[in-house]
């Protein structure tokens, strides 16, 4: 039988880590910041570019609403897949291969999408997109939470998420750019996804130049080059100490190895099979508010709610703008506030914005008025979703695993988002279809009561401890 969290020994006490001190060091680690952040601009110019580029697709390719969905879907399945494969790739390989590796697919989908021919090519490249982006999902977190600092992990995490959304509004305002200026043109939709390939080219080369995570050296036993690459990021004193107190983590997670744990055999110790629970349930409230499913039909939604075609396209990029305001006031907020506390507030705003969408939908009539409403509580929703919810819950995956299975254990609980983003993407048309703006709104309004309901009873805090001294305290409560 295999031995239970205590069998492991008592817990050591937790070191205290020197401060962290001024230097050269920390632009080093911006540095590395910058270049891996790459993998979340594609992650997010991927996911927004089909929102402009989809109508011209749809005539220059003959797509039906049927193969239309394909197209959108093919993204968030490949995505699905590309999170769990990577994970465990990202646990083999390292961090940095991974990443490399992941560049490498993004450029081969991104030149496959922009010459496909016919549905069933652009299908495929889609797919392959989501391959690298579902792996960069789980990749870049994980490799930044494992070079930051406790005192800056989730603003240096959250930068990933900002990339994200900064690479979403990039893909807005190219497409509302392209598509005015080339709206005639039957193929401007493959301009669109062109530029998708210049950040890939950008990653590749930048991620040849950078280090591997310290503490998946140090998995691997690799002690010599995990000092020096903490000593680039970090002044010698603190980065002794976060050697040491890795080296003792990595040593009784040695132990538990002999005892046959690994990879799915872990989810058989109780403490990590709650805590594998837990983050899938922050994976699925990430997609619950329906962030994505704006982000994809944004324009069709302002189109329904009154808007022209143009205008709707332009006037989409109001999501992206609110969507990259929303990360920044979040990442100042996030190293002040706990946690939970950020949850907590933004899904109290996102439910309240829902409800107001649904109230304009239904007591306004069609006109400037309600189209102009719609779109304020529509952008106010964006702002509040990815001041909280969009950042922290990738932030608390980052931190939430053990050292030897995260890249596992984050690549199972990002399939899920995947797969909850697939499902509520791909039947939000129909249910808008079905049940209209107003019931659509009303819908997330109260599921989102229970992701409220999750965060304040289930979901366990992890701010200003470090990675190691939150695994010992996951031990040490269920032991």
């Amino acid at each position: 039988m295999t031995a239970g969290p205590a069998a492991a020994g008592p817990a050591p006490a937790a070191r205290a880590l020197p401060p962290l001190l001024p230097g050269p060091h920390l632009r080093r680690l911006d540095v590395i910041t910058v270049v891996a952040t790459f993998g979340g601009l594609l992650f997010g110019y991927d996911t927004g570019v089909i929102n402009g580029a989809l109508d011209p697709m749809v005539a220059d390719l003959g797509l039906t609403p049927a193969t239309e969905g394909v197209v959108t879907s093919s993204l968030l399945v490949g995505a699905a897949i590309g999170a769990l494969l990577c994970g465990r790739l990202a646990d083999r390989a390292g961090r940095r291969r991974a990443l490399v590796a992941l560049a490498v697919v993004f450029f081969a989908g991104a030149l496959g999408s922009v010459a496909a021919p016919s549905f069933e090519v652009m299908a495929a490249t889609r797919f392959v997109l989501g391959l690298a982006v579902g792996g960069a999902s789980v990749t870049v977190p994980v490799y930044l939470a494992e070079l930051a600092p406790t005192e800056r992990r989730g603003a240096i995490t959250g930068r990933n998420e900002i990339a994200i959304v900064v690479g979403q509004l990039a893909a807005f305002v190219i497409n509302a750019v392209i598509g005015t200026v080339w709206s005639d043109h039957p193929a401007v939709w493959r301009s669109m996804l062109a530029v998708q390939a210049v950040p890939a080219v950008a990653l590749f080369a930048g991620m040849l130049r950078m280090p591997e995570s310290p503490r998946w050296l140090l998995s691997r036993g690799r002690d010599d080059e995990a000092l020096a690459v903490l000593r680039q990021v970090r002044d010698p004193g603190r980065a002794a100490a976060e050697l040491r107190e890795v080296r003792d983590l990595v040593a009784r997670e040695r132990a538990d190895e002999v005892r046959g744990r690994g990879g799915w055999a872990e989810l058989r110790l109780p403490w990590v099979r709650r805590l594998v629970l837990i983050g899938v349930g922050v994976a699925v409230v990430n997609q619950l508010g329906g962030i994505n499913a704006v982000m994809y039909y944004g324009t069709q939604l302002l189109r329904q709610s009154g808007f022209s075609g143009d205008v709707a396209l332009v006037a989409n990029v109001l999501n992206g703008v609110f969507s990259v305001l929303g990360m920044l006031i979040g990442l100042r907020l996030i190293n002040r506030v706990t946690r939970r506390g950020l949850l907590l507030v933004g899904l109290t705003g996102i439910i309240a914005s829902h409800l107001l969408i649904a109230l304009c939908s239904a007591a306004i009539p069609e006109g400037t008025g309600r189209s102009v409403a719609v779109t304020v509580f529509l952008v106010l929703f964006v702002g509040f979703n990815q001041s909280s919810v969009g950042l922290v819950c990738w932030v608390i995956l980052a931190e939430l695993f053990p050292l030897r299975v995260r890249g596992f254990a984050i690549g199972l609980c990002v399939f899920w988002n995947w797969a909850a983003n697939a499902v509520i993407s791909g039947f939000f048309p129909s249910v808008v279809a079905g049940i209209g703006v107003n019931g659509t709104f009303l819908l997330f309004a109260a599921v989102n009561v229970l992701s409220w309901l999750f965060v304040r009873f289930v979901l366990p805090e992890t701010r200003d401890s470090s990675l190691e001294q939150l695994e010992e305290d996951f031990r040490a409560a269920r032991a």
